[in-house]
């Protein structure tokens, strides 16, 4: 099945929309699928590394739509109008597109992939009504613009895949139709408790302290300030890991916090399974895959009761859920768990154990399904439309011999109908 993957963000940007992709394209290739991305070019001189998987480690072709910065928020890009997407859309005769968080240049594949007929998947995975609250984008007009903007999208696609059950009510409720759930998978062999580093563990809390950290983008929809309260408790070290437009401010607000910057790869997984405890502040996620890799690695969790992590986090069972944007109430659960390493280690568990068969490769064969199904209906349609077509009868028909005349009426088998 050739793919193109239409996406606005993909390595070397670092965020939740760019792995879900990278992770996607990856088991398309090694499941002997043809996939294309098409995404916004990064900043000029960022490192775009090869990226090959499969077998025979075949090559993921990757076609740079020209881009510009966001506007107080340079790390995302923000395509550009070019000739470019129809020329890579008409070039790859993709059977199925996949539009990935579509909102700009997922908006205008929208527009071409109705004009070229072509069975449209679009994945939901970013809350943009709500960032426009937050970045003060008109308050409710922006969030109303944005509804507006992500009905007309994904109302033109076969089929909108949203990451949780909130995710989906939504966008349910806001007249998405044809909404189904395809959630996230989590690498259990790299985000795992055997990771956990004693010596970076004492490295950051050298007063033996609870290691408390986050884990995300540094930007102001992940209200990472909500745990300024927490790391003035005694006894907590809190850690953050991640960079963004916000974290001037926020060293400025915990002046006692340890701030990593970005890490990844298996640096990330040994920075993870040394916390003791993992909070996530953000209220606006639509799943949150960081909540997931502390899971994995067998960290229990604090985060807020919206979005995706009601679907993540069993409340009293492998974290604490708490009510979303309060300090106090996020103060309130690390001081709980912080004084109690028994209960951190139980929690850390069941976490673990729940997310274990989570992996890529079960939810990648869960996207495939939902192309085929996608691709089969589009089928479908074409058949149907073409036996309506032929079996038609002119008004005033054109005078003809009589074997000719018995032919033209019959209607074609499916076998003989046009493409």
């Amino acid at each position: 099945m050739r793919v193109a993957i239409v996406t606005e963000s993909f390595p070397p940007e670092v965020n939740g929309v760019a792995h879900s992709v990278l992770r996607a394209a990856e088991h398309l290739v090694r499941r002997g699928h043809q996939p294309l991305v098409i995404t916004p070019a990064p900043a000029r001189g960022a490192h775009c590394p090869p990226q090959s998987f499969g077998p025979d480690l075949e090559p993921l072709p990757v076609v740079r739509v020209p881009s510009v910065p966001l506007p107080r928020y340079p790390q995302v890009r923000i395509a550009l109008p070019s000739r470019k997407l129809a020329a890579a859309l008409t070039a790859h005769q993709p059977d199925v597109v996949h539009l990935a968080s579509p909102f700009v240049l997922g908006a205008r594949a929208a527009r071409l992939t109705e004009r070229l007929d072509l069975p449209t998947v679009a994945v939901y995975q970013t809350d943009l009504a709500g960032y426009a609250q937050a970045y003060r984008m008109g308050r409710s007009a922006g969030s109303a613009i944005a509804w507006a903007r992500i009905r007309s999208v994904h109302r033109a696609a076969a089929r909108t895949l949203a990451p949780s059950t909130p995710a989906a009510q939504d966008l349910t409720a806001h007249g998405v139709r044809q909404v189904r759930i395809w959630a996230r998978g989590v690498d259990s062999v790299r985000f795992h408790p055997e990771h956990r580093d004693e010596a970076l563990h004492r490295s950051l809390a050298p007063g033996g302290e609870v290691l408390v950290g986050y884990v995300g983008r540094l930007a102001p929809e992940k209200r990472v300030d909500l745990l300024a309260e927490a790391s003035r408790l005694p006894g907590v070290r809190v850690v953050v890991i991640g960079d963004g437009p916000s974290a001037p401010a926020l060293k400025a607000a915990m002046p006692g916090a340890v701030f990593l910057g970005r890490r990844t790869g298996a640096e990330l997984a040994r920075c993870f399974a040394s916390l003791d405890l993992f909070v996530h502040t953000g209220p606006l996620e639509t799943f949150c895959q960081t909540i997931q890799e502390a899971m994995a690695s067998g960290v229990p969790v604090v985060a807020p009761a919206v979005g995706g992590p009601l679907d993540l986090v069993g409340h009293r069972r492998t974290g604490l859920l708490v009510a979303p944007r309060d300090a106090g109430a996020v103060a309130r659960a690390v001081a709980d768990l912080a004084a109690s390493a028994e209960l951190r280690a139980q929690y850390g568990a069941a976490g673990r154990a729940e997310v274990t068969g989570r992996t890529w490769e079960a939810v990648g064969d869960q996207l495939i399904r939902h192309y085929e199904e996608v691709l089969a209906e589009h089928r479908q349609r074409t058949r149907d439309t073409a036996t309506a077509t032929a079996t038609v009868v002119p008004a005033v028909p054109t005078p003809a011999p009589a074997a000719p005349i018995a032919a033209a009426v019959l209607p074609l088998s499916v076998e003989e109908q046009p493409a």
